[in-house]
């Protein structure tokens, strides 16, 4: 799926049906503001989508596979740049001057800097500023153009952006803002074609620069996704990314989102919540690695150690161990699922008789290091709070999780699955297995997420679970068809109005989301010449 980002003058491909007039609504207020606040009219949008994972939680940044889908919600850049024609370079000059303005003035306050010609913009991760987004993809691709060209200068930018993913609600707004953004600025300095892994690896790193340990589902999903189709993403031994069809059954497979309200932004939290466990993964895989005597290889995770790569070291000829007497390592021909299921055996045995966690003084000793240095190498680009490490508990997790997405994949592409009638009930029930790992295993869920995931299944979904980082957010249900107003009706009853009585339609409708799998990032690109100042924009259609 390595093609260039789609360029397109037309929305109609970008959202169910029913929802083009209320898009279109949207565009033309998006632009109108645009020539309000700049006098001219934006030369192109940047358009990359929010999504939810089906399965495969917290397993990326351990370089798992996962299967997410991307949703109709979405950021909007529309950028006034020079206009990248074929043979004429933007306008460059000693430094660039980028003014961001959001749709939300009130919520998300105006901003301007200025780039000189080899420098970047300055981010502070430890504030939260809804700039540092369009910053860090700003930077990421600035990085990417300067090593195209030594002698790069970038041009300057207005922007004006439009969001509809919701903050802190496990849909990914952070990734499809950064994806956006990185899109728009390669854009507006000449790329009028821009590769989809070269964005997704450009976005990973980018969203690093905020202070997240980015694992890389979120910006594969962002990017790559094809309308009506779930995506797969693997991120061993490289990035790579194929549509998974969903297969045609009766009653129709489908997904329905729920908005718990509980906000947990992952870029707040995450000295507790998520970098503690890219951290304690990390830490998961260096203290198996000592204990079976094998060498950790480097690798694209972000802390460059992940217990995909520790699999990979046990079953590989490569190695041996340096225990005394050494310890049988894995046959390299054993068939992949096995492998996992060893990886949980080798867990339990050398990780799990510690059920109180370990400290950092546990750690450094086993590691042979003293606890300033392992900080210095773990939990220093990203800091963490944490008395003690699950390193167990999470390894537990991402082996079995691994194992699952494998089973739900396989259900998909059966070619007997359409006439199968436990197909649903069986997708579901590994949903359902991977909330009740998160909930106690990995320790990602909390009280409202556990709470719509039941009232949904006594309700009748198939399967229900949280998606995204966690400890809030939002919740995923495989509904069938004939069952999603029922749903519905129960979650409004015994969990929305139960929290608050005078609850309106809108948040109501806010709240629930019947999705389909959406298109990912795509250029708006103008028809040429641009209709005259104050011209109502007609969205042609597809």
């Amino acid at each position: 799926m390595n093609e260039p980002v789609p360029v397109t003058s037309s929305i109609d491909s970008l959202y169910p049906d029913a929802n083009i007039p209320l898009q279109k609504k949207r565009w033309q207020n998006l632009l109108d503001r645009f020539q309000e606040k700049y006098g001219n009219q934006a030369t192109f949008v940047a358009r990359s989508p929010g999504r939810v994972n089906l399965i495969g939680e917290h397993v990326d940044y351990s370089l798992y596979e996962v299967l997410p889908m991307a949703i109709a919600a979405d950021v909007l850049i529309a950028v006034g740049a020079p206009f990248p024609s074929p043979g004429n370079e933007p306008e460059k000059s000693d430094a660039a001057t980028i003014s961001m303005h959001n749709i939300d003035p009130h919520k998300h306050p105006p901003s301007q800097c200025t780039i000189p010609s080899t420098g970047s913009a300055p981010i502070d991760a430890s504030k939260h500023e809804w700039t540092n987004y369009f910053k860090a993809g700003l930077n990421g691709a600035l990085s990417v153009l300067r090593r195209e060209s030594p002698s790069f200068a970038p041009c300057s930018m207005n922007i004006l952006v439009d969001g509809t993913v919701p903050a802190g609600g496990g849909l990914s707004s952070s990734a499809a803002f950064v994806c956006a953004s990185a899109l728009a600025v390669l854009r507006a300095n000449g790329h009028e074609t821009v590769q989809k892994k070269d964005l997704v690896e450009l976005a990973i790193v980018s969203e690093r620069a905020v202070g997240v340990n980015s694992g890389g589902m979120d910006q594969s999903a962002s990017v790559f996704s094809v309308k009506g189709d779930a995506l797969s993403v693997s991120f061993s031994p490289e990035l790579h990314a194929e549509a998974i069809p969903f297969p045609k059954v009766d009653p129709p497979i489908t997904f329905m989102i729920a908005q718990s309200f509980v906000t947990s932004n992952k870029h707040v939290t995450a000295p507790r919540c998520y970098n503690l466990r890219v951290v304690e993964c990390t830490l998961a895989a260096a203290m198996l690695a000592h204990s079976l005597g094998i060498s950790l290889p480097a690798d694209s995770s972000p802390l460059t150690h992940s217990l995909r790569g520790l699999q990979h070291a046990f079953f590989s000829s490569a190695q041996n161990s340096t225990k005394t007497p050494p310890i049988a390592l894995g046959d390299p021909e054993t068939p992949y699922k096995q492998q996992l299921v060893t990886m949980l055996s080798l867990t339990a045995e050398l990780l799990e008789n510690n059920s109180g966690g370990y400290t950092r003084e546990e750690i450094a000793s086993t590691l042979s290091l003293s606890v300033p240095a392992l900080e210095e190498k773990y939990m220093t680009t990203f800091p963490v709070h944490a008395v003690r490490f699950q390193l167990g508990k999470r390894a537990r997790h991402v082996f079995s999780e691994a194992l699952r997405v494998i089973a739900f994949k396989e259900l998909l592409l059966d070619p007997a699955s359409p006439s199968n009638p436990d197909l649903l009930p069986r997708l579901g029930a590994l949903m359902n297995e991977t909330q009740d790992s998160c909930r106690d295993v990995y320790e990602c869920s909390c009280p409202e997420i556990d709470q719509l995931c039941a009232i949904a299944r006594e309700a009748g979904a198939y399967g229900s679970r949280l998606t995204g980082a966690g400890w809030g957010g939002c919740t995923v249900h495989l509904v069938p068809k004939d069952k999603v107003d029922a749903v519905r009706k129960a979650w409004v009853e015994k969990y929305y109005r139960a929290r608050e009585p005078g609850i309106s339609e809108g948040k109501l409708e806010e709240a629930i989301i019947v999705s389909e799998p959406g298109q990912g990032a795509v250029v708006y690109a103008f028809p040429i010449p641009f209709p005259l100042p104050g011209t109502q924009l007609t969205f042609r259609a597809g």
